[in-house]
């Protein structure tokens, strides 16, 4: 018997073993060209399920074999850069006075304005947050829209522009001048990143805006996913489903990997000018447009963030897909993601920036 508890005691000790190594190689599919590879490159995806594998490992061992603890806790070690990306942890700091506070806000069209009377939820909220500098996405407006953005948020902010490629559109308020504006450019049907320049306490500041290729999920499809995860269809549909949402998330990925490189080069181009960059990547943490559009830039979540930071919460997809970044010219505070309004398929992400 003793013999049959160890044998099984190193079975699950190499299971444990064997899913930190794969943890440790999806966290680094990041590097992966998805021009090459777009399958392969959207493996972060599963990232937090072996996340999740490993922390019940450490919460076995530490009721079964309290010394086998070290298998998963050095796999944490091992796997640090990715499980930091993924799901950081940082001790809480107060912005200091002096700081600007940026959001940044996928709109989802302001959720619709069918009630004319009633005051829109989300400019409401945008209004409530008094941010200095306001990034929106999917920001486009109807005559009743207009109206209700001019007379809530118009004489909040004395500053805004807006930027429109075919049916996309986006839009910032500030509270700084805006100078002038660049569509920075890549091949895309609907979606797009937009340079905005402003003055900042008599400097110059480029704030880019991004919408990066959309998953072009129908709402058939949505819902048919899920379906698939809270078990409501059989065995055929579930590998039919999970086969044409791999594809499909492929091709998006693959197309979205030149919009970054685009945003790459406009930044390296721009270096040495303070730069904020945010918006909805339409992508993980642990994706080729995240690193390629973060590198040589601080991610504001990743530095004072706490937890995975949810920003897209519908149809049962719970990812971390928006960010605000900045140069080295700014020191983040207190960045997060707020699950205090639901009304946009997407919750805002802000951050406090002291230059």
């Amino acid at each position: 018997m003793k013999k049959l508890s160890r044998i099984t005691f190193q079975v699950i000790g190499g299971a444990n073993v064997a899913s930190i190594i794969l943890m440790c190689l999806i966290g680094h599919v990041d590097s992966i060209d998805p021009t090459v590879w777009p399958k392969l490159s959207n493996m972060g995806l599963f990232f937090p399920i072996l996340l999740a594998i490993n922390v019940a490992f450490l919460v076995f061992w530490a009721l079964v074999k309290p010394r086998w603890v070290l298998i998963p806790f050095l796999g944490f070690i091992v796997c640090y850069g990715p499980v930091r990306k993924y799901f950081p942890i940082n001790f809480p700091t107060d912005p200091p006075k002096g700081c600007m506070k940026v959001l940044s806000y996928n709109v989802w069209l302001y959720a619709g304005w069918e009630n004319r009377n009633k005051p829109n939820a989300i400019l409401e909220y945008i209004k409530q947050q008094d941010a200095d500098i306001v990034c929106l996405q999917e920001s486009a407006e109807n005559e009743v829209g207009s109206v209700q953005v001019d007379s809530i948020l118009g004489k909040h902010y004395e500053y805004k522009d807006t930027a429109k490629h075919n049916n996309d559109f986006m839009t910032i308020f500030s509270k700084y001048p805006i100078l002038s504006k660049e569509l920075i450019r890549y091949p895309s049907k609907g979606n797009m990143s937009c340079a905005f320049k402003l003055r900042v306490n008599h400097r110059d500041v480029i704030v880019i805006n991004n919408h990066l290729e959309t998953t072009s999920l129908t709402l058939d499809k949505k819902e048919l996913f899920q379906q698939m995860v809270e078990g409501e269809l059989g065995g055929k549909d579930v590998t039919r489903t999970s086969k044409w949402l791999i594809s499909h998330l492929a091709e998006q990925t693959r197309k979205r990997a030149p919009e970054a490189d685009a945003v790459a080069r406009y930044i390296a181009y721009h270096r040495g000018t303070p730069m904020i960059v945010c918006g909805d990547f339409n992508d993980t943490p642990l994706s080729y447009a995240h690193r390629t559009i973060s590198k040589g830039l601080t991610d504001c979540y990743i530095e004072t963030g706490n937890g995975p930071g949810i920003s897209y919460h519908k149809a049962r997809m719970y990812v971390r897909i928006d960010n605000i970044l900045c140069t080295d010219d700014f020191k983040p505070y207190a960045c997060k993601v707020d699950h205090s309004i639901k009304e946009s398929d997407h919750y805002p992400i802000m951050c406090w920036l002291k230059p």
